[in-house]
C-alpha cells in the first residue's frame, strides 16, 4: 500500500509562519538575481551608448534584451509570490484572531460557572432579613441619641406673655440697681472707705500710738 499511494510525511506539519517564511526567503533570493541583472543593464546602457550603429550595436542590444526579459520574468515571479505571502499573512491574522475569541469565549464560561458557584451560596431571603434587622437597630440607635440629648429642668415652650413678664422683671431689677448706686449692706462689707476721704482710716494701734 506504501508503494501505491506512499507513506505519511514524517515530521512535524507544515504552518503558514513556516510558509511565510520559504517565500520570504525566495523573493530575497530574486531581489538579489533582480540587482545583478540591473547591473548588467547599466553596463550594456553604458557601452551601447559609446558605440556607432552598426551589427556590433545590434548584437549588444539583443544581449541586454535577453537580460531585460529575464528581470521582468523575476519580478514577474517576485509579484506573485509577494501575493502569496500576503494572502497567507491575512490568513494567519484570521487564524490569530480566530484564537483570541477562543481564549475570551472559554474565559467568559469559566467566569460564569464561578459566578453561578459563588451566586449559589447567596441567599436573597436571608440579605432582605438582615436589612431589615439594621434598620430596625439604626431606629434604636436614633432614640437612644433623642433620649439622651433631652434636655433637664428647661421647658419645652415658653409663650410669649412669659417671656414679656420676666423682661420686665430684669428692667425694674436694673431700675433699682441704679437707685440703689450699687449700696451693699454693711454686714456684707468688711470696711467701707468713702470716695471723698484721701486715706484710709486708722486702726485702733495706731491712734493710740499717735496720742501717746
Amino acid at each position: 500500500m506504501n508503494r501505491i499511494f506512499g507513506s505519511k510525511p514524517a515530521g512535524p506539519k507544515p504552518t503558514l509562519s513556516g510558509a511565510i517564511t520559504n517565500i520570504d526567503t525566495r523573493i530575497a533570493s530574486i531581489d538579489t538575481k533582480l540587482k545583478a541583472l540591473n547591473g548588467e543593464l547599466s553596463a550594456y546602457q553604458e557601452k551601447l551608448s559609446k558605440l556607432r550603429e552598426g551589427p556590433g550595436k545590434q548584437a549588444m542590444k539583443q544581449k541586454a534584451l535577453k537580460v531585460l526579459q529575464r528581470r521582468k520574468a523575476y519580478e514577474a515571479e517576485k509579484e506573485k509570490l509577494e501575493g502569496q505571502v500576503w494572502n497567507m499573512e491575512q490568513a494567519s491574522s484570521m487564524q490569530d484572531n480566530l484564537k483570541n475569541v477562543m481564549t475570551q469565549v472559554d474565559a467568559m464560561k469559566t467566569t460564569k460557572k464561578e459566578l453561578q458557584k459563588q451566586y449559589g451560596k447567596i441567599d436573597i431571603d436571608k440579605i432582605e432579613q438582615l436589612q431589615d434587622e439594621m434598620a430596625d437597630l439604626m431606629d434604636v440607635g436614633n432614640e437612644i441619641q433623642d433620649s439622651l440629648a433631652r434636655s433637664y429642668d428647661i421647658p419645652d415652650e415658653v409663650d410669649e406673655a412669659e417671656l414679656d413678664a420676666e423682661l420686665e422683671a430684669l428692667g425694674m431689677e436694673q431700675e433699682l440697681e441704679m437707685e440703689m448706686g450699687g449700696a451693699v449692706p454693711g454686714f456684707l462689707q468688711d470696711e467701707v472707705v468713702p470716695e471723698f476721704v484721701d486715706e484710709p482710716p486708722q486702726t485702733e494701734d495706731k491712734v493710740k500710738e499717735a496720742a501717746g
